[in-house]
C-alpha cells in the first residue's frame, strides 16, 4: 500500500466524491419521477415505485459480491470499473421503451452502482486513521449529500420539462467523467496492486465469521431498520408533498432537496458537532430530529412545515448514520471491504423492504399514517444504536 501525502489524498477524496456524487443522484432521481412515469405507462403510483425498489434490491444484493473484490484486486481499481458500468447502464436507460425496461435496467444501475460509495469508504478505512476518519467520511459524504440533492431536484425538473429520459442522460455524463478522472488518477499514482486474494469458498468463509460476530450482527442489523424506516419512507416523501401539500413535481423535488440541506449542516460541521455532542450525543439528536420531521411532514398544512420537517429529517439522518457509518468501518479491519459492504447490503435490504411496505400506503392514501408508524419505530431504533455506540 502507497503511503498517501495530504494532497494526493485529497485528490483521490475529489474523485471520489464525484463517483459518490453520480452514484447517489442516481439512487435518488427515481423518486419525483413516481408520479409521471405513472401516468406515462398508465400504472398506480405504487406500481411505479418499483423503479425505486428494484435499484435498493439490486444494489444491496450486489454488495456481496463487491466486498471480496474490492479486497483482493483492489477497491479503488473495482470502484472505476463500477462507475464505468453506471454510465453504460444509465445510457440504456434512457432509451427504455417501457415500465418493464426501465425497471430492469434501474435494477442494473443498482448492481453497478452498489460498488462505489461503500468501496470508497472501506478504502478510507483503510487509508485514514480512526481518530480522523469520522471528519474524513464527512467529507465524502458532502459529495453524496449534494448528489442527492441533486438526483431529487433534477429528477422532478427532467420529468416536469426536460422528460425524464434526459436525466439519465446527464446522469451518463457524470459516471463517464469520474470514470476518465479515477482511471488517470490510478494510471499516474498506482496505490494497490493486485494480490493473491481468497477465493469464493474462502470469502463465503470470511462472511460466515463476520456474521457469527454479535457485534456484526447488531450493526447490521440496526442498519437495516434505519434503511427500511428512513430510507424507505423517503422514496415517498415527494409524493406526499405532491399530493398532500399540492405542490407541482419540480416542486416538491425542489423542496426535497433541504432533506440534502439538512445533510450538509452535519457534514459541513461534523467535527463540531462530534466535539459538541459525543458518539451517543449524535444518535440521540439525530433520532429525535427524525422523528420531529416525520411527524411534522406527515400532519403539517403549510409548505412551510414541509420544508422544516426535510430539513430536520436530513439532519437527523445524517447525525444517526455516519454514527453507523464508522462503526461500520471497524467492525473488523482484517476484512474491511467485505465488512462495510456488508453494512451497505443491510441498508439497501432494509430500504428495499421499507419502500415496499410504503407503496401499500401511498395506493390507500394512508401515507400520513405510515410516516407516523415510521417516527414511532425510529424512537426504538434510536435506543438500540445508543445502546450499541455505548458498548464500542
Amino acid at each position: 500500500m502507497t503511503q498517501l501525502t495530504p494532497s494526493l489524498e485529497s485528490r483521490y477524496l475529489k474523485v471520489l466524491g464525484l463517483a459518490g456524487f453520480a452514484s447517489m443522484a442516481a439512487m435518488r432521481i427515481g423518486d419525483p419521477m413516481l408520479v409521471v412515469l405513472s401516468d406515462e405507462f398508465q400504472v398506480s403510483t405504487g406500481d411505479a415505485s418499483a423503479v425505486v425498489s428494484v435499484y435498493a434490491v439490486a444494489y444491496g444484493f450486489s454488495q456481496l459480491l463487491y466486498g471480496p473484490l474490492g479486497d483482493r484486486f483492489g477497491k479503488l481499481r473495482v470502484v472505476s470499473l463500477a462507475v464505468l458500468a453506471c454510465a453504460l447502464f444509465s445510457a440504456i436507460t434512457a432509451m427504455s421503451a417501457n415500465l418493464p425496461m426501465l425497471v430492469m435496467m434501474r435494477g442494473f444501475m443498482g448492481m453497478a452502482g452498489a460498488g462505489i460509495i461503500p468501496l470508497a469508504m472501506a478504502w478510507v478505512g483503510d487509508q485514514v486513521p480512526y481518530e480522523r476518519r469520522q471528519e474524513t467520511l464527512a467529507k465524502l459524504m458532502s459529495a453524496t449529500v449534494i448528489g442527492m440533492m441533486s438526483g431529487l431536484w433534477f429528477g422532478g425538473f427532467a420529468a416536469d420539462t426536460l422528460g425524464w429520459r434526459s436525466a439519465f442522460v446527464v446522469l451518463s455524463v457524470l459516471f463517464s467523467v469520474a470514470a476518465a478522472l479515477l482511471w488517470r488518477l490510478l494510471r499516474s499514482h498506482p496505490l494497490v496492486a493486485a494480490s493473491a486474494a481468497p477465493g469464493l469458498l474462502a470469502s463465503v468463509r470470511t462472511t460466515g465469521q463476520l456474521l457469527s460476530m454479535p457485534r456484526v450482527r447488531w450493526v447490521l442489523g440496526v442498519t437495516a431498520s434505519e434503511g427500511a424506516l428512513v430510507f424507505g419512507a423517503m422514496a415517498f416523501m415527494p409524493t406526499h408533498l405532491h399530493q398532500h401539500y399540492g405542490l407541482s413535481v419540480v416542486a416538491a423535488g425542489s423542496v426535497m432537496m433541504l432533506y440534502g440541506v439538512g445533510g450538509l449542516l452535519y457534514s459541513q460541521m461534523a467535527r463540531r458537532w462530534l466535539a459538541w455532542l459525543g458518539e451517543r450525543g449524535l444518535v440521540r439528536t439525530g433520532t429525535g430530529l427524525i422523528v420531529t420531521g416525520f411527524l411534522l411532514l406527515a400532519w403539517g398544512s403549510t409548505v412551510g412545515v414541509g420544508m422544516l420537517a426535510c430539513t430536520l429529517t436530513g439532519l437527523g439522518f445524517y447525525m444517526l448514520h455516519n454514527t453507523l457509518q464508522v462503526q461500520a468501518t471497524q467492525m473488523a479491519p482484517a476484512a474491511r471491504g467485505t465488512a462495510v459492504t456488508l453494512f451497505a447490503s443491510s441498508l439497501f435490504f432494509g430500504q428495499s423492504t421499507g419502500v415496499l411496505l410504503m407503496a401499500q400506503s401511498v395506493d390507500l392514501g394512508w401515507l400520513a399514517y405510515a410516516f407516523t408508524a415510521a417516527a414511532v419505530c425510529v424512537s426504538g431504533l434510536g435506543v438500540l444504536v445508543y445502546r450499541l455506540v455505548g458498548r464500542h
